[in-house]
C-alpha cells in the first residue's frame, strides 16, 4: 500500500509571538500564479469539474513562471473542495469516470482534491518528491505552509492548489446540517441555527455596533467597493457571468439570513481553482515574471471560552495575529501599501482593518473609513482584490491580487498609489494564516 500524503506538522506555521523576522525573509519568492474559469455550480460536465479546474490552474502557474512540469519538485494541496453538499453516496458520473484515474475516495476530483489525484492525472509531473496536505480548508494556510517548506530547503519549485466545488449550487446541505438529529454538545447550539459561523458573525457584529455607535448599513459602501473591485477582477465570478454593479439600495433592502447579517454580506459559493508556483529567490529572478517576494508569515489558532467568539475575544486574537505578522516581516503598519484581509462574511472584516491598523485605522473607526475613499484610484484603496465577496467563495482572489498589484499586472484595479509590498490572509478571527508580500527581497 503506497504511504498517504502527510498532513502539514504544526512545526511549520509560526504561531508563537516573540519568533522574531521570519528566517527566510526575501528568500522565496512566487514566480507562477494560475486560474481556472469560474461556474456557479458544476454542470457535470468531466472538463468543468473541480479536479480538471485544478490541473489547468496548475498548468496555468506553470506557464505564466516559463517552468516545465519537469522542473517541479513539490505539491501543496488543499484537500477540502466544498462547503455545500458531499458528493457521497450518488455514484459518480460515467464520463467523469472514464476521463479520470481515480483513489480510492469517491469524491477526489469532484468535492476533494489530494495529491495522489493531481498526480495520477498529471503524469507529467515526473519529478515531485516533496507532497503535503494542508491542515485546513483554506489557501491561505497552504501559502504559508508552502513558503516555509520552499524557505526550508525541502522543494526548490513548489506548486500550491485550492479548488472550489459547488454541486449543488448552494451552502450547507451536507455533514452534521444534513442529520435528523443533534448529537452531542451540538444539541445546544444546532437547533438554533448555530451550524456554521453565521450566528457567531453576526453575534459578534451586533456587539461591536452597540460598542462602537455605529450600525449594519454603515458597511454598505465596503460590500458595494468590493462588487466594483471584483468587476475588475477578470478571473471572478461577477466579471465572468453577472457584471453589473451592486448598489447601496440593493445591499439595504436585502433579505436577512441572520441579524444583522443580511444576504449581500455573505460570499457566493462558486466552481473554480486558483494555483501558485513558489521558488527560492535566486531561481525566480531567471523565470519569465517579475518575482512576489515573501517577507515573513504567521498563524494562529485561536480557543473560544464559549460556543461562540466574544467581541473582546475577537479583537484580542486578531490583534494578537497583526502583532505576529509585523514581527515576522519586520514591517509596521506605515510600510504596507497593498491590504487584502478576509472578507467571506463582510461584517468581520473591519476587525482585520483595524488590528493591523492600516492607514492608521484604530478599534471602532472601520466604519467612518469605508465612508472615505477606498476606491483602487482613491486615497485608500482598501481590499483592492474585491475578496470572496466581490469575486465568489474560493479564499485565494486576496493572494492573487497582492501578487497581481506588485507586479503591476492588476489592470483596471491596480491602485494608484505605490504598490511595493502587501498583506493578505484569513479565514476567520481566531483562526488564520497572513503573508508579507513584497517586490524586493530586502
Amino acid at each position: 500500500m503506497a504511504t498517504p500524503t502527510p498532513v502539514a506538522p504544526a512545526s511549520v506555521y509560526r504561531e508563537e509571538v516573540g519568533l522574531g523576522i521570519w528566517e527566510h525573509r526575501g528568500k522565496v519568492a512566487v514566480a507562477g500564479m494560475g486560474h481556472s474559469p469560474t461556474n456557479r455550480r458544476w454542470d457535470g460536465k468531466p472538463e468543468t469539474s473541480m479536479g480538471a479546474y485544478a490541473i489547468l490552474a496548475i498548468r496555468n502557474a506553470m506557464e505564466d513562471a516559463g517552468v516545465s512540469p519537469d522542473q517541479v519538485d513539490g505539491l501543496i494541496v488543499v484537500r477540502a473542495g466544498t462547503t455545500g453538499d458531499a458528493w457521497a453516496p450518488r455514484p459518480i458520473p460515467e464520463d467523469f469516470a472514464q476521463t479520470y484515474a481515480h483513489t480510492d475516495n469517491i469524491e477526489d476530483g469532484l468535492t476533494t482534491l489530494s495529491v495522489e489525484w493531481l498526480l495520477q492525472n498529471m503524469p507529467e509531473l515526473t519529478n515531485v518528491s516533496c507532497v503535503m496536505h494542508t491542515r485546513s480548508d483554506c489557501m491561505s494556510n497552504a501559502v504559508v505552509l508552502t513558503a516555509q517548506i520552499v524557505g526550508d530547503g525541502l522543494a526548490k519549485c513548489c506548486l500550491v492548489v485550492k479548488g472550489w466545488a459547488n454541486p449543488e449550487g448552494r451552502y450547507g446541505h451536507g455533514g452534521a446540517n444534513a442529520l435528523a438529529v443533534a448529537p452531542g454538545a451540538s444539541q445546544w447550539t444546532m437547533p438554533f441555527g448555530m451550524v456554521s459561523g453565521i450566528p457567531g458573525t453576526a453575534f459578534g457584529f451586533e456587539q461591536y455596533c452597540r460598542r462602537y455607535n455605529t450600525s449594519h448599513d454603515r458597511v454598505a459602501p465596503f460590500v458595494v467597493n468590493q462588487r466594483r473591485n471584483g468587476l475588475l477582477f477578470p478571473e471572478g465570478f461577477y466579471a465572468q457571468h453577472e457584471p453589473y454593479q451592486l448598489t447601496v439600495d440593493d445591499y439595504l433592502q436585502t433579505r436577512w439570513i441572520s441579524k444583522p447579517m443580511s444576504l449581500h454580506d455573505c460570499d457566493r459559493p462558486i466552481q473554480t481553482a486558483g494555483a501558485y508556483l513558489f521558488t527560492t529567490a535566486e531561481r525566480a529572478r531567471d523565470m519569465k515574471q517579475r518575482p512576489v517576494y515573501i517577507l515573513g508569515h504567521s498563524s494562529q489558532r485561536w480557543t473560544n471560552r464559549s460556543s461562540i467568539q466574544t467581541l473582546d475575544e475577537i479583537e484580542a486574537s486578531t490583534d494578537l495575529m497583526a502583532r505576529k505578522t509585523y514581527e515576522a516581516s519586520g514591517l509596521t503598519a506605515k510600510d504596507i501599501d497593498v491590504f487584502n484581509p478576509y472578507d467571506g462574511y463582510a461584517l468581520f472584516t473591519q476587525y482585520y482593518l483595524e488590528a493591523f491598523q492600516w492607514h492608521g485605522v484604530r478599534r471602532g473607526e472601520a466604519h467612518d473609513f469605508y465612508g472615505d475613499d477606498i476606491r483602487v484610484e482613491g486615497p485608500h484603496p482598501f481590499s483592492s482584490s474585491g475578496g470572496n465577496n466581490g469575486n465568489g467563495r474560493t479564499r485565494f482572489w486576496m493572494h492573487t491580487d497582492c501578487i497581481q498589484q506588485l507586479r503591476g499586472q492588476a489592470g483596471a484595479r491596480q491602485i494608484r498609489l505605490k504598490a511595493e509590498t502587501a498583506i493578505s490572509g484569513g479565514p476567520t478571527p481566531g483562526g488564520a494564516d497572513w503573508t508579507v508580500w513584497s517586490s524586493s527581497p530586502d
